[in-house]
């Protein structure tokens, strides 16, 4: 059994994530205590009590989802699970690079309290808008999208793909004006279904370079190892496996489609029998049914959630065998 681990991103977020793990070990616990010493604030206390809204802020999402990921992943090596494989959904990669072995947890929660933070200053709130749109092809999408962007005028509108996140699901990301255009050119050529999402910026798209610049420079001095698990990266679904590949893609991943697709059919082709979503909720478990229901997956979340997971793998102190 070859095991690939894939770490979920920013909207996984819920109030009471990564308690479980972090009242059942106390490695996990010193996971959050570090982090929140990074953070100057109680991570444990945000995480697990809110209030929501506060967590649903960016810059506050971004190091609680890593941390409740890291820590998932903590408690699967003390219960002898190692991924052949990593990857993860946009934030995600950062937690990835971390069980990887290329970036130091602190340095990772810094930088993705600074990311969280440049990604939401670099659009107004209000200006920018996402969304998701089911049933229509990347081709006849990445086409209305360049249509909506051009009818923007003077003004230089733009709207991009953003997430690839299924076959049948694509994200779009831009001036708000012109995601709606793209939505209503969508529904007029076959899109099935689509929906605004409720973020507060639109990320992957060309409006967040000026985060992609500002984090360039917070990367600049941060060290980065030799990965020592092979990582499929969110840009290209390239596999990453040396230290001078982590920082140019982490910036370019800021303004570039996240193509979860692809990243999943390389880690099969790279011999991936069975998928863990390490971290909170089931997004890319569900997605995974969409892109290869040939490949088993399972989300780790919790400590039940972990038990299942276990057994289903056939392993003995799983309780039960599958």
């Amino acid at each position: 059994m070859k095991i690939g681990f894939c770490f979920p991103g920013q909207g996984s977020q819920r109030v009471g994530m990564g308690q479980g793990f972090y009242d059942a070990s106390p490695v996990v616990r010193a996971l959050y205590q570090e982090a929140s010493a990074v953070l100057g604030f109680d991570l444990p206390r945000l995480s697990f009590e809110g209030p929501e809204d506060d967590l649903q802020l960016t810059v506050n999402t971004q190091p609680a989802v890593l941390t409740a990921s890291v820590g998932a992943a903590t408690v699967l090596a003390e219960r002898g699970v190692t991924p052949a494989l990593v990857a993860g959904h946009s934030l995600g990669e950062y937690a990835a690079l971390v069980v990887a072995g290329a970036l130091a947890f602190a340095d990772a929660v810094r930088l993705v309290r600074k990311r969280g933070e440049f990604m939401q200053q670099a659009v107004p709130v209000g200006v920018g808008a996402m969304a998701a749109i089911v049933g229509m092809n990347l081709p006849a999408l990445e086409a209305i999208c360049a249509e909506a962007s051009i009818a923007g005028g003077d003004t230089r509108e733009v709207v991009d793909v953003a997430n690839i996140n299924s076959t049948a699901q694509v994200v779009i990301a831009g001036h708000r004006s012109a995601v709606e255009r793209a939505l209503a050119l969508a529904a007029e050529r076959g899109g099935k279904k689509s929906v605004l999402l409720p973020v507060s910026a639109p990320f992957h798209c060309a409006l967040m370079r000026q985060a992609a610049e500002r984090l360039a420079g917070e990367l600049a001095g941060v060290p980065v190892a030799d990965p020592k698990i092979p990582l499929v990266r969110n840009v290209d679904a390239g596999i990453t496996t040396s230290a001078g590949d982590v920082v140019p893609f982490l910036i370019k991943q800021v303004v570039s489609p996240v193509r979860w697709v692809d990243c999943v059919r390389r880690m099969i082709q790279e011999g991936a029998t069975t998928l863990l979503e390490v971290g909170s909720g089931k997004v890319l478990t569900g997605l995974l049914r969409r892109i290869d229901g040939n490949v088993w997956g399972h989300a780790v979340e919790d400590p039940a959630s972990l038990e299942t997971a276990l057994a289903s793998m056939g392993r003995p102190d799983g309780g039960k065998d599958a």
